[in-house]
């Protein structure tokens, strides 16, 4: 059982529990098919709590190798990005929109896809194995999700349209590669 203390093992601690984010993101994806979206916001929730333990576990085992970071970015891209987007399109766009709307919901996804994926890139490449910085500049990936989800109960709870839903989503799309200072938890 040495290699889950170990920094160089794939298989360390820290990154087993990325691998639970990632399954529990892969879970939630499922969820949405089925449109379940009960089940689907729990298997999120689970993977946003393993997504912060990994990385109190990785600094606090030392355990923080450049593997860990481009598989936690990948979990990230997976939890925190495709599945709030998939998650609102399936329950907000798809009940609420049609005809243009539908496009534009389309188009304002495939956005909001690709700042995600933008931001989670530029973290890896300005990442310190084992460095935390007392600020993020932009909003981080899960703080992204969370607001989502903040969305998606507004309108799930008729407090805003479909239509306020794919502003909402533009502007979190934006702030995740904006300069704005998010302290680090």
């Amino acid at each position: 059982m040495k290699f889950l203390y170990t920094a160089t093992s794939h298989f360390n601690l820290a990154n087993l529990f990325t691998f639970v984010n990632i399954t529990a993101g892969l879970s939630a994806t499922y969820f949405i098919t089925q449109n379940n979206f009960f089940v689907a916001i729990i298997f999120a929730w689970i993977g946003g709590a393993f997504d912060i333990f990994d990385g109190k576990i990785a600094r606090k085992y030392k355990l923080s190798n450049e593997f860990g970071i481009q598989l936690d970015s990948f979990a990230d891209f997976l939890s925190f990005v495709l599945v709030p987007v998939f998650l609102i399109f399936q329950a907000v766009y798809t009940t609420s929109l049609s005809g243009m709307w539908m496009i534009a919901a389309a188009i304002i996804s495939i956005y909001y896809v690709i700042s995600g994926l933008r931001r989670l890139i530029h973290f890896n490449i300005n990442a310190n194995a084992g460095e935390v910085s007392k600020f993020f500049t932009g909003v981080p990936t899960p703080l992204g999700a969370i607001l989502l989800w903040l969305v998606y109960l507004a309108h799930t709870y008729a407090l805003i349209p479909a239509f306020a839903v794919l502003g909402l989503m533009i502007l979190i799309g934006w702030s995740l590669n904006s300069t704005l200072k998010v302290p680090h938890p």
